[in-house]
């Protein structure tokens, strides 16, 4: 015991700085670049911890229309530093490209810091991408919808352990050359159709290489560092959504990554004690790109009105979304998952329109309501919607700036959802402009 006793214990550590992450919480598209765009005006930073460029965000600000792919979408602010982290896979072309694009970015190669353990998508991923999509369509009658941007090859590639790092790409580029010759060779036999310009992308690569090297850093160490240097305020912007999450979407519909909470702690490398604030973002109704399951779909002339009011079209791909009503089997699914602290409810003004709003509270398979979200598409294909149905408010809600000037009904379809999902809503949507929005609490 003596001996016990004079082995000092370390004290327990400090947890450090908090991170407040924005999650989407249905199939993408909630109008997540808004929320984080607003909490991106006071942050110190900000990070991106999974997918690539298949994330659409978009954001006006001062009238300018910026669109973001890869980079976290509060890069905005000139203060922030924005972090991309060793889950995303980054398509380098892609991202050049992308800034050049968002001219009025003030010094954006000075605030970005990139993980070095970030996986590469090359230019065959995203071809790999389009022929697997041929084959599906042609051998299964269907495609599984994806933006054929190579992030289902690239992910595949890494958790085969064959793919290339940034890491690798600023190492020896002789060895860097061969894996990528070999890679490309193995893709070459399993797809033969496939061209790819190895010499021609290899040159790129290595202009690349030295245009990003200053903002490579070792992501663990700089993500310690923020977490345990003075406070800060750091925000994580999610991509995709809940239900396009790898584990826990709609499979085989899905992403290729974790795009629920997980996937912040594994994707920047941080301990779940520095997970702050969950924010879901979640809009007044529902909508999904491309096919899978869809309880709530309403393919007449409500999921009309609400795909043309919304101008419900993907950033990334252009293609119309499939609208339906809300539905909070499924919202309070990706509740289970995050723990959300907070709601964002936005787009609440499309429904301005519409005498009478009905909202999914509970599936019925064969006649008998089930407890749970289903994990199987054919189950899921089948359920019964069971709708609770809510008065309108047939009036024009975009010039409201608090919840009082909201009318009574579109205050009860609020209080409503927060009392279903057991979550308060902080802020809601009521317009596309960065001052459409009702700040709660």
């Amino acid at each position: 015991q003596s001996y016990l006793a004079c082995l000092t214990l370390a004290p327990i550590p400090p947890v450090g700085n908090k991170v407040t992450v924005v999650l989407g919480a249905q199939w993408g598209d909630e109008g997540k670049g808004k929320v984080v765009d607003l909490l991106a005006q006071d942050a110190d930073m900000v990070c991106r911890c999974q997918g690539g460029n298949n994330a659409g965000h978009t954001v006006v600000v001062d009238s300018v229309e910026y669109d973001f792919h890869l980079l976290p979408s509060g890069i905005i602010n000139p203060n922030v530093t924005a972090f991309i982290g060793n889950g995303v896979v980054i398509h380098l072309p892609g991202l050049f490209e992308e800034a050049e694009k968002n001219e009025r970015l003030i010094e954006w190669e000075k605030r970005l810091v990139i993980s070095d353990r970030a996986h590469i998508v090359f230019d065959f991923h995203q071809a790999v991408d389009g022929v697997q999509e041929q084959q599906r369509q042609e051998q299964a009658g269907k495609n599984l919808g994806t933006t054929k941007k190579g992030i289902g090859p690239v992910y595949s590639a890494k958790a085969a352990r064959s793919g290339l790092r940034i890491c690798d790409l600023l190492a020896d580029f002789t060895q860097f050359s061969e894996r990528y010759k070999s890679l490309a060779q193995q893709y070459k036999a399993m797809y033969p159709t496939l061209e790819i310009d190895t010499e021609g992308e290899l040159d790129r690569l290595k202009d690349y290489g030295q245009r990003i090297k200053p903002m490579v850093k070792d992501g663990v160490h700089f993500m310690h560092e923020a977490l345990h240097g003075p406070p800060k305020k750091i925000l994580v912007e999610g991509a995709n959504a809940a239900l396009l999450d790898i584990d826990f979407g709609t499979y085989p519909f899905v992403t290729s990554s974790n795009c629920t909470v997980g996937g912040v702690c594994t994707g920047l490398g941080m301990p779940p004690q520095n997970v702050g604030n969950v924010y879901g973002v979640v809009k007044a109704y529902t909508t999904r790109v491309g096919i899978g399951a869809f309880p709530s779909e309403q393919s007449n002339e409500v999921g009309e009105l609400l795909q043309t009011r919304g101008k419900e079209v993907g950033v990334t791909t252009g293609r119309k979304r499939r609208c339906g009503w809300l539905d909070l089997v499924l919202l309070k699914y990706a509740h289970m998952i995050n723990g959300f602290t907070a709601l964002a409810l936005t787009k609440l003004d499309i429904l301005d329109v519409l005498p009478e709003i009905k909202v999914g509270t509970s599936y019925k398979v064969d006649g008998k309501t089930i407890p749970h979200f289903p994990a199987n598409q054919e189950v899921l294909q089948h359920v019964e919607v069971q709708y609770e149905t809510l008065p309108g408010w047939k009036s024009d809600t975009s010039a409201a700036r608090s919840f009082e000037e909201l009318p009574e009904n579109a205050r009860n379809y609020v209080r409503y959802i927060e009392e279903q999902v057991g979550v308060p809503v902080k802020w809601i949507g009521v317009g596309k402009s960065r001052e459409s929005i009702i700040q709660m609490f």
